[in-house]
């Protein structure tokens, strides 16, 4: 383990979800990102590493994220996992509405807010589109991207609330003025592991279009569609 920053990426679930422990080896401190599908396995690996889960964050409130009934399927998720640690749940406030029932353990943040875990500063960037309150999380050079960017693609924006003029402007503007070297982690093991924002620069088309109607046009007004 590096003694600078602790990231352990897992991929739960038959959706290839990637869940996220990334805190401060020193401190002994992480957050958890998108709690769900497996909560024992979450909370049983940052105890293996001897790391106290002090945050959980939240990228958007899709169920496969944070829990809930989907397609059938009633996934474990935020509220499974308060049942086993005490901690805050970070989201963003324009999906404050989605999380029902957490009280004083739901904390609303808005893009540029940090959080200090042990030595590092986290922090929120908004990134909508693929929902209104969609966030990714910046730390030590890493992004942790949920849904918006994955590697070589883009999160739907056919769905309630996502907004493609928004996801334009997430992935040209506001993620592709991080410096190359940022490195990506994804939402789902859509595309690999990780990659860097550099790279996606150069080869994921959804972040190439320079013009907003270009982008439109390609995403069928929400669907994606690939020449």
């Amino acid at each position: 383990m590096s003694d600078a920053i602790y990231l352990k990426q897992m991929e739960l679930g038959p959706m290839q979800n990637f869940v996220y422990l990334v805190g401060d080896p020193v401190a002994r401190q992480c957050v958890v990102v998108d709690p769900a599908w497996e909560i024992e396995t979450i909370v049983q690996t940052a105890a293996a590493d001897d790391m106290t889960i002090v945050a959980a964050l939240v990228t958007h409130t899709h169920q496969d994220h944070v829990g809930g009934h989907l397609f059938g399927m009633d996934i474990p998720g935020v509220e499974d996992l308060l049942e086993k640690v005490k901690t805050k749940v970070y989201v963003h406030k324009a999906e404050r509405e989605f999380l029902k029932g957490y009280g004083s353990d739901l904390v609303k943040v808005d893009g540029n807010d940090t959080l200090r875990v042990g030595r590092l500063e986290l922090t929120f960037l908004h990134t909508p589109g693929h929902t209104p309150g969609s966030q990714c999380f910046l730390v030590d050079g890493r992004l942790i991207s949920g849904d918006t960017l994955f590697i070589g693609s883009c999160g739907r924006t056919d769905l309630p609330g996502s907004d493609p003029t928004e996801m334009y402007y997430s992935l040209t503007q506001r993620l592709a003025k991080l410096p190359d070297e940022t490195v990506l982690f994804p939402g789902h093991n859509y595309g690999g592991l990780s990659s860097t924002i550099g790279n996606e620069k150069r080869g994921n088309p959804f972040m190439r279009f320079a013009a907003l109607g270009d982008f439109l046009r390609v995403m069928g007004g929400g669907r994606i569609v690939l020449p």
